[in-house]
This record gives structure tokens, sequence and C-alpha cells, in this order.
């Protein structure tokens, strides 16, 4: 493919994924990267880290949904499943107290800057089979509203209505009392500028498949007279094929967003009425690092392709761990952080609040959330509320999130 092409199409279909994800200030500033005797990358004329934000196709399957985790800084590896536990650990969906559960989730998107068609929604669903094995099935739709499209050189060149989706079916059984695992599989369907054409050649919708692994670990401990539950999570989401808009060969496709995540819970029952839960979770994205060195640095063979994008998927969720030009110290920085409390009073009223973190060298997202939950009979209602803590602008700002859930037990007469 020419180059020229490439950069067309390139900021075609990027300036979709950069104006619904990354931060204002990513978006706009443009830094010189220098390298220094430490072999490390700095802003020229700084002793500040370079900015290398790890960019993947399809973002929105790591966005989170539901209110409840989206209440909790965006915590959900490790938290007593519900029906959204197909979102963040399949493996937890066998622990579910009740046999059947479903819930719908919906997300207005960049409120803030006034738009009102952008927004995501979630349909999730799950069944146990006995007490040793559970199925899931969730649907996720993003619509990105109505775009104008311009090519590199701000021309018009059309409009449209870019949308995607991913559908995922999932499966997890107990291998103990205390663990067990999941798989899911997932079809994703990108359409962001289907129609549209760069130098005569017709841009197509990208799709893909993927599958997600997991594990979790659930047992009572007694803390003094209380009863209070350890949770343990791992979820390995996302891993699959690459993703092209055009008929790419395969070292020019885009990344998916592969991630790793471990999680921890804590939940606590304080006395007959009132619980509380606190949680945590560790996310880093399985995906090579761009290169910030010169194109001959960055492309060894010479074939205009940048080497860390030849890799295949396998290949870059290895390398993922030790290929960031800073070394060590800019791995650990791709590191995201998400802490979060939950209190319940008789299991019908919940207060949430918890707190994301990202490095400022890698998305720079650090905001607040809070939320609260309400549970009467049948159904269950989550809200959430997120707070920025930086001049960064979160896509979030100022958004309401909030997710329905189904109790069927409710229907059966086995809860009040």
């Amino acid at each position: 493919m020419p180059e020229k092409m490439k950069k067309l199409l390139l900021g075609l279909v990027l300036s979709v994924w950069a104006a619904a994800f990354l931060p204002v200030s990513v978006q706009a500033q443009t830094y010189v990267c220098v390298q220094k005797e430490d072999g490390k990358y700095y802003i020229a004329g700084t002793n500040t880290p370079c900015p290398n934000v790890i960019i993947t196709a399809v973002p929105f399957l790591r966005i989170v949904t539901d209110a409840r985790s989206g209440a909790m800084g965006d915590a959900g590896i490790a938290l007593s499943p519900d029906a959204d536990a197909i979102s963040y650990n399949d493996s937890k969906l066998v622990f579910a107290d009740k046999e059947l559960g479903l819930s719908a989730s919906y997300t207005p998107w960049l409120r803030a800057l006034g738009l009102t068609d952008v927004y995501l929604a979630q349909l999730n669903g799950y069944y146990k089979i006995g007490d040793m094995q559970a199925v899931g099935l969730q649907l996720k739709y993003f619509s990105l509203g109505n775009i104008d499209y311009t090519d590199l050189n701000g021309m018009d060149i059309g409009k449209g209505k870019p949308n995607e989706f991913a559908v995922k079916a999932s499966y997890s059984r107990k291998l103990s009392e205390n663990l067990s695992a999941g798989i899911g599989a997932k079809f994703i369907y990108s359409n962001l500028a289907a129609g549209q054409s760069v130098n005569g050649q017709l841009i197509t919708v990208g799709t893909a498949g993927a599958v997600d692994v997991s594990a979790t670990y659930q047992g009572d401990i007694k803390v003094g007279e209380k009863e209070s539950t350890l949770r343990a999570g791992l979820a390995i989401t996302n891993i699959g094929s690459k993703i092209t808009y055009l008929n790419a060969a395969n070292n020019e496709r885009d990344f998916i967003p592969t991630n790793l995540g471990l999680g921890a819970a804590w939940e606590i029952d304080l006395d007959d009425y009132n619980s509380f839960t606190i949680v945590a979770d560790v996310n880093k994205l399985l995906v090579p690092t761009p290169c910030l060195g010169t194109q001959d640095e960055c492309d060894a063979n010479g074939n205009g392709i940048t080497d860390w994008r030849e890799q295949s998927p396998i290949e870059g969720i290895f390398a993922s761990f030790g290929d960031a030009p800073g070394g060590f110290s800019e791995e650990i920085r791709e590191l995201m952080y998400s802490v979060g409390m939950e209190y319940w009073y008789d299991k019908q009223f919940a207060l949430r609040a918890g707190f994301f973190s990202e490095n400022q060298t890698k998305g720079a997202r650090n905001f607040f959330t809070l939320g609260l939950g309400l549970k009467y009979n049948v159904f269950g209602l989550n809200f959430s509320y997120l707070v920025p803590t930086t001049n960064e602008r979160n896509p979030l700002d100022n958004t309401i999130r909030f997710s329905l859930l189904f109790d069927f037990a409710a229907l059966n007469g086995e809860e009040k």
C-alpha cells in the first residue's frame, strides 16, 4: 500500500478514535522527543518523560459501562458477581447467588461537549447450570453519532454514522469449592468509515475475533465475630486477531486492546443490616508500546512499517512486558489502578465511591467516581458520576451512567 494512502486512511480512521477516546491534551499538543544519555526519551528541553500512549483499535471494548463498577473507580474484576461480571471476569459467574440474571446499561458519551447522539449500550445475562457451571451472553454497542469525515488536509469527504459492537458468549466452571475458571469468545464489528474511499480504495467494515480467559478464588474468612468474604481474580481479555479497514497485509493491521487485569475484593458483614466492600484492580494493556526512535531505529527492515506493528498478537502480548523505550520505569507507568468501596444497608440501598489513576505519559486519566445503588423487589438500579481531578477532559465529564438489573429470585419469593 502506498505510504500516502496509508497516511490518509490513518488520518480518517484514527480521527474518529481520537475524537472519542483520547484526552484533549493528548490530541492537541505536539511533542518533540529526544533521547538522552540514559537511553530514555524526554520532551525536548525538559526532564519530563515523553508521552507515549498505547493506541489500539476498537478501544470501546475497554470502556466500563455498568454503573456499579463505574462508581468504584472502574474496579470490577473481583467484585461480587452479578450479570455485569461477564464484562470483567467470566469465571465469577459460577459464584453468583442467583440462578439467572440480566442487566442493561446506558452510558452517554461526550455529553460535556454538547453531543447527544454518542452513547454506549450494553445487555448482559447469565444462567447457572447447577452449582458447578454457568453460561453468559453479552451485547455491547457503541454509537459514535453523526461524523463529518475529513482528509489529512481538513477537506470534507463526506458524512457517516459510525458504530461498533461486540457479541460475547462465556462459560465458567468451578474447579473446587473456592476456585473457578472461565472462558469467553467474542465477535467484534467496527464500522468507522465504511463506504468512504482513499485513493480509489474502498474502506470496509473491520471485524475481529477474540477470547477472554479468567480465574477466580473466593473464600469465607472470619474477622473476630464477623463474617467476611475474600475474592481475587485474574482476567486476560481480548486475546485475538488484529483488525483492518482495508484489504491490508496482516502486518499492517491494528492491535485490539488485549489486557491483563488483577483484582481483589474484601466484603465484610458488619451486622445484620450493614455490609462493606473494598475493591482494587490493576490493569495493563498487552499491546506493544510505540517506538519513539528515528525511522531507521523503528523500522529495522526498511519496509515502511514500524517493527512493533509487524508483531503478531501473541508476539505483542509477550513483548509488551519489556518493549517500552523508557525501560522498566516506563513499563510500570503503563499500569492503570482502580480502587473503590461499597456500603450496603439492608441489601436495598448502596453508597459507592472510587478512584482511577493512569500515568500522565500514558493517557493521563485520573478521576474520582461516586454512585448509588437501589434495590426494590425485582429491579435494581445503579447510578454513577465521574468527578475529574485534573484539567484533562474526560469523555464522561458531568455524565450520569445508569444500569438496570433484574432479580428473578424475587419473583419466586426467594427474597423479600
